[in-house]
C-alpha cells in the first residue's frame, strides 16, 4: 500500500487543528499561528498550503461535510426499511465525532460565520439539503408528501436545536438521549399523520 506524502498529512493535520482550535475558542477569531502551532507546523507552511485563514476554514467545513456524507452513505447502505433509514440518519447526526463538544462549538461558529460569508453559507446549505433529501426519501415511503415535508423539517430542526443545546454544556444530553428524543418525535409524527388520514 503506497504511503501518503507529507503534504497531504500536513494539510489534514492543519484541518484537524483548525477544527480543534475553533472548538476550544468557540469562535472563528483564532489566528493562523494558533492553528499552525496546534498542528505542529509553522504559520508560513500553513499559509503555503491554504493561502489564508479563510481558505483553511472553508476546507475545514468541507472536511466535516465529507466525513458526514461518507458516514451517512455507509449507514444508509445497511438500512433495509424506511424506518431503518430514518434511524440511520439520526444516529449519524449524533455520532461521537460529530457530537463532541469541540466539534459542536465549531459547527455553531460556522453557522454564525454564514451570516457574513457566502462561501460558508453555501456549504452549510449543502448540509441542510442533504439532510432534508435523505429524510424525505425515507419519509415519502411512509406518509404523504405534505406530511413527509413537515416531519422532515421538524426532524432537521430538532437535530440543529440539540446541537445548540449541547453547546451550552450546562445540562447536555447524551448521544443516546438525543437520538431517542428525535426518534420519538418522528414516531409520534408518523402516528399522528396516519391517524389523521384515517379520519378523513
Amino acid at each position: 500500500m503506497p504511503k501518503l506524502g507529507m503534504e497531504p498529512l500536513r494539510k489534514k493535520a492543519l484541518v484537524d487543528a483548525a477544527l480543534k482550535t475553533i472548538g476550544l475558542h468557540g469562535s472563528l477569531t483564532v489566528t493562523m499561528s494558533q492553528i499552525a502551532r496546534n498542528a505542529g507546523v509553522s504559520p508560513a507552511l500553513a499559509h503555503h498550503y491554504f493561502g489564508s485563514k479563510e481558505q483553511l476554514l472553508i476546507e475545514t467545513i468541507r472536511s466535516l461535510l465529507r466525513q458526514l456524507h461518507i458516514d451517512t452513505v455507509a449507514a444508509l447502505t445497511k438500512a433495509r426499511t424506511p424506518v431503518e433509514r430514518i434511524s440511520a440518519i439520526i444516529h449519524v447526526s449524533f455520532q461521537a465525532d460529530q457530537f463532541a463538544p469541540d466539534t459542536v462549538a465549531a459547527w455553531l461558529a460556522f453557522y454564525s460565520e454564514a451570516q457574513r460569508s457566502d462561501a460558508t453559507r453555501r456549504l452549510l446549505l449543502i448540509y441542510a439539503r442533504r439532510l432534508r433529501s435523505n429524510l424525505m426519501h425515507a419519509l415519502t415511503s411512509l406518509t404523504p408528501p405534505v406530511d413527509a415535508e413537515r416531519i422532515a423539517e421538524g426532524t432537521a430542526a430538532m437535530i440543529d436545536g440539540l446541537y445548540i443545546r449541547q453547546s451550552l454544556r450546562a445540562a447536555p444530553l447524551s448521544i443516546e438521549a438525543s437520538v431517542a428524543l428525535v426518534e420519538d418525535y418522528v414516531t409520534r409524527q408518523l402516528h399522528s399523520a396516519e391517524s389523521g388520514a384515517a379520519t378523513l
